[in-house]
């Protein structure tokens, strides 16, 4: 890694129209997205309400019950048309069962997804009909359930700004807030493309992953700013601060980068074999801390660097004589 060396400020307008095409993109397949289904990317039951059923076996008091693979449910309600349901284990103490969560069902459409779930489980044990149930989700927690992701993600984001005013100076918090944001479209946008052209929808872990990688971005870039801190005190003000910048950057670039790959590596694997419910969450991990990984080193150093010789610029310029 050390035989890498990175002229950020040289190329800022190379890195930084990387980062615009990226966005915009993702910002007209927003505006699409709304367009045609009514919201910025394809929302998934958790957010738009639908219907639940679950069934447990009869376990305890003698009846055993075998641990019920998830895989197998799924590849049977796919076969019966319910492919796109969230599926999950109900475990505990004497219980064993299954959630499945699908599009809002008549009552014709409910009892064939009971019925498809309870052919599946009988080869587990058998059903009890008192631990069984069916539900409706209405639109309203739904959106409930999307407000508060959303006010999370902002507090999140006010919380991370508040530390880093504090810790460094406003210039600082105020870029990596600009880094972050970066990163949250750059996630947002490529799910709204692959909503428009796979049909994925996100859930409630999509929310977890936004603020995953706001934690994940934010501490490389605070990695950057610190060398970049310690540099500027030693140094006493002799170099340039565009230098300084580049020296933090190939200072800390071998760190990034083997940080991002350590992060990134085991998500592949997740995304690859660790079923369809984590899938998509992987995936949103995966381009968010790549993504955090580019502009902790590029955006957020770029933009400090131009706003403090801007300032530098200002201090310097000689004042108008007067007429």
């Amino acid at each position: 890694m050390n035989g890498i060396k990175l002229d950020v400020i040289k190329n800022a307008r190379l890195y930084v129209g990387i980062s615009s095409a990226i966005i915009l993109a993702g910002i007209v397949a927003m505006v699409i997205s709304f367009q045609q289904l009514g919201s910025p990317l394809r929302l998934g039951i958790d957010f738009t309400g639908g219907s639940s059923v679950t069934l447990s076996l009869a376990c305890g008091g003698g009846n055993s019950c075998q641990k019920i693979d998830v895989s197998i449910v799924r590849q049977a309600l796919s076969n019966k048309g319910f492919g796109n349901s969230v599926i999950q284990l109900v475990e505990g103490k004497d219980l064993q069962g299954v959630s499945v969560r699908t599009a809002r069902l008549s009552v014709e459409q409910r009892e064939d997804l009971k019925n498809a779930i309870a052919d599946v489980l009988k080869q587990y044990g058998q059903v009890d009909p008192q631990k069984s149930q069916i539900d409706d989700v209405g639109p309203a927690i739904g959106q409930q359930t999307l407000n508060n992701g959303l006010l999370a993600i902002a507090l999140s984001l006010s919380g991370i700004g508040i530390f880093l005013a504090f810790r460094f100076q406003l210039d600082y918090a105020s870029f990596a807030i600009v880094a972050l944001l970066h990163d949250i479209l750059v996630t947002v946008g490529a799910f709204s493309i692959l909503g428009l052209t796979l049909g994925v929808e996100i859930d409630s872990l999509f929310i977890v992953a936004m603020l995953t990688i706001c934690g994940f971005s934010v501490n490389d870039t605070v990695v950057i700013y610190d060398r970049i801190r310690e540099t500027l005190k030693l140094d006493g003000g002799v170099t340039k601060f565009n230098d300084l910048v580049n020296a933090a950057v190939n200072q800390t670039l071998g760190r990034s980068i083997n940080t991002t790959l350590t992060s990134t590596l085991p998500l592949v694997a997740i995304f690859l074999f660790g079923g369809a419910t984590l899938r998509y969450f992987a995936l949103a991990l995966i381009i968010g801390f790549l993504s955090g990984s580019y502009s902790s080193i590029f955006n957020a150093c770029i933009f400090l660097a131009w706003w403090r010789d801007r300032q530098v610029s200002k201090i310097s310029q000689p004042p108008l004589e007067a007429n």
